[in-house]
């Protein structure tokens, strides 16, 4: 079925910006910061988790001044929907992170169904410590386990739908530049 792209338009139309692009330069710019002060000498695996974690990686990883191996992975519960399903893992991670620090990195935490997911697995094979970097964490009493936090945060929002720098409304605007809550949701 094609794509209403009148409807795609009129939702970025109507959206509330919650972050403009400048805003959340920064807080990219304090993740690196931390990011920088805490896993330096580390040695670590970055995992990119695809597509929302592209922007935010695409970003943050020039700032981070240490070496490091990347690669992605691919899990999602959206499926181009706007609410979640059973975890589907597209891609598995390729580069070995046995006894090795991984770095995730992620577009939201939003009840953190599909980053626990990620932990676990990483956890389970091996990871010696398994660090989280979001670029959002939506504020809510929603949380898929007592207490998921990510590592790294970003900026933090309001509950509500939102799109931009990797997320996604439908597949679209992930491309946005500024962080937008859809109009009513």
């Amino acid at each position: 079925m094609p794509v209403d792209l009148t409807h795609i338009r009129q939702v970025m139309l109507e959206a509330d910006c919650l972050y403009t692009e400048a805003e959340v330069e920064a807080a990219i710019d304090q993740v690196a910061a931390a990011i920088n002060a805490e896993l330096a000498e580390r040695n670590p695996v970055v995992f990119c988790v695809m597509n929302g974690g592209l922007i935010f990686s695409g970003k943050l990883l020039p700032k981070l001044d240490f070496p490091l191996e990347l690669s992605y992975l691919h899990a999602t519960r959206y499926r181009n929907e706007t609410s979640g399903g059973e975890l589907f893992w597209k891609a598995k991670p390729e580069i070995s992170f046995i006894d090795r620090d991984v770095l995730i990195i992620d577009d939201i935490l939003d009840e953190g169904h599909t980053l626990g997911a990620i932990i676990d697995f990483c956890r389970h094979a091996g990871a010696s410590a398994v660090h989280t970097a979001v670029l959002i964490d939506k504020d809510h009493q929603r949380k898929a386990r007592p207490n998921l936090k990510a590592d790294y945060v970003g900026l933090s929002c309001i509950d509500r739908y939102v799109f931009g720098y990797g997320m996604d409304y439908k597949g679209y605007w992930r491309n946005a530049a500024g962080i937008y809550a859809v109009k009513g949701m």
